[in-house]
């Protein structure tokens, strides 16, 4: 198997060893190696699995569980759109679809120029200012087409400046 981009499969058992000890080790495994790499690639299935005696298809489940874990790297970008009730009162579902169909994405995808992915969430906390979105960590609200397209379109040219 090809190693992913920026994959290093040798840090990547240090990474799995080291915590392989600790009680429930699976999370804070993966939690590190997102951390370490920005995504968990599929090659350390089978390495944590064996690391800590379960099945390939136990550490699939729980990577395909948790959203936030990655199998590829992230865009330079992240937009985090929220689908929590009172956004979705407010009218965040159409937003979002209007948004990722504008910008070819689906949910967890890459723009194909790496520039940014969008992720959907399920509460940001905003919920008197829905809908809400995180733009790189930072929260922007009362959106709509116009402002979220404006928002992303900002960010992006700001990375090429």
């Amino acid at each position: 198997m090809v190693e992913a981009p920026g994959w290093d499969a040798r840090r990547a058992r240090e990474i799995i060893a080291e915590f392989s000890g600790v009680e429930g080790a699976m999370l804070p495994i993966l939690h590190a190696l997102q951390g370490e790499f920005g995504y968990v690639a599929e090659d350390a299935t089978p390495v944590i699995a064996e690391a800590l005696n379960l099945s390939r298809a136990e550490v699939h489940g729980v990577i395909s569980f948790y959203h936030d874990f990655r199998h590829a790297p992230a865009g330079r970008h992240s937009l985090k759109l929220c689908r929590g009730e009172a956004c979705q009162s407010m009218g965040s579902e159409a937003l979002a679809q209007k948004f990722l169909a504008g910008r070819s994405l689906g949910w967890h995808e890459t723009s194909a120029d790496g520039s940014l992915t969008v992720d959907p969430v399920y509460c940001l906390g905003l919920c008197s200012s829905s809908p809400a979105a995180l733009l790189d960590g930072e929260p922007i609200a009362r959106l709509d087409l116009a402002s979220l397209d404006e928002a992303v379109d900002e960010a992006l040219a700001e990375a090429q400046a």
